[in-house]
């Protein structure tokens, strides 16, 4: 039964995620194995799947969209633009980039 439920607004969700850069270097995992082998794990993070409300803005908004209709062990990819990530221009380090977002979802909650 839980696997007909979809992801909509409000829903308490846990989500394993890999971001990438367009040319592919990975620049945040919740995901241990991934941070090693990409030569970033920092052994005082704790690693396991993010947990946000949908529709909250926890997010940016182009992974909160692609959140929207998965279903629980689903995979999927989004691409991301500046503008439905962190903006065009500004001092954020992300700022003006496309992001591509690996996404698997671990657990929906009503």
């Amino acid at each position: 039964m839980s696997q007909e439920i979809r992801v909509q607004k409000g829903d308490l969700v846990r989500v394993h995620y890999i971001g990438k850069f367009q040319g592919g270097k990975i620049f945040d995992t919740s995901m241990s194995k991934v941070a090693q082998s990409a030569g970033m794990f920092n052994p005082s993070r704790d690693y396991r799947p993010l947990q946000i409300k949908v529709g909250t803005g926890q997010v940016i908004p182009g992974f909160e969209e692609a959140l929207m209709g998965m279903r629980v062990n689903e995979e999927k990819t989004a691409t991301i633009p500046p503008a439905k990530a962190y903006g065009e221009k500004g001092k954020h380090p992300l700022a003006g980039k496309t992001l591509v977002f690996t996404l698997k979802m671990i657990e929906i909650k009503r």
